[in-house]
């Protein structure tokens, strides 16, 4: 990768809001993503995720569960540093639109019944996140300044 596109990735005009928004996105994800990958917070860790995603239909579920976590982990800590957001958050995005169309659609809205709308707020805030960059307080905001 050259420096001009390095740049174009990590520089942001966002101000706080971005920060605002990365932060309790960013622990939300890692909580989830240690949930599949590690078995952490009465998670499954990898096997059990996976047999789960198997169940549904989705296969092969063991990498399909460590896709899925490593998604949501690493990229929930890639946003909670700043560091490369707009790439982050566009895998988040994907990630919740796959949880959204194959889990929870058919649910229906509500959480109450397993719906989908906590994640369509994961979704609407991922990609909020893609478009705007990391904002203030990021690693990217200072990788930014440093490429002048």
């Amino acid at each position: 990768m050259n420096n001009s596109m390095i740049k174009r990735l990590v520089t942001t005009d966002s101000g706080l809001a971005a920060l605002a928004l990365r932060l309790p996105i960013a622990i939300i994800f890692i909580a989830h993503g240690a949930q599949k990958l590690f078995g952490a917070f009465g998670g499954y860790g990898l096997e059990g995720t996976g047999q789960w995603m198997a169940s549904i239909g989705l296969e092969p579920g063991y990498q399909l569960a460590l896709l899925a976590g490593s998604a949501e982990f690493f990229g929930g800590i890639a946003l909670l540093i700043g560091l490369l957001v707009r790439p982050a958050a566009l895998m988040l995005s994907i990630t919740m639109l796959v949880a959204i169309f194959s889990v929870h659609f058919a649910n229906g809205l509500f959480m109450t019944e397993n719906g989908y709308e906590f994640a369509l707020a994961l979704f609407a805030a991922s990609v909020s996140l893609a478009f705007s960059g990391a904002g203030k307080v990021s690693l990217d905001q200072l990788i930014a300044q440093r490429l002048g």
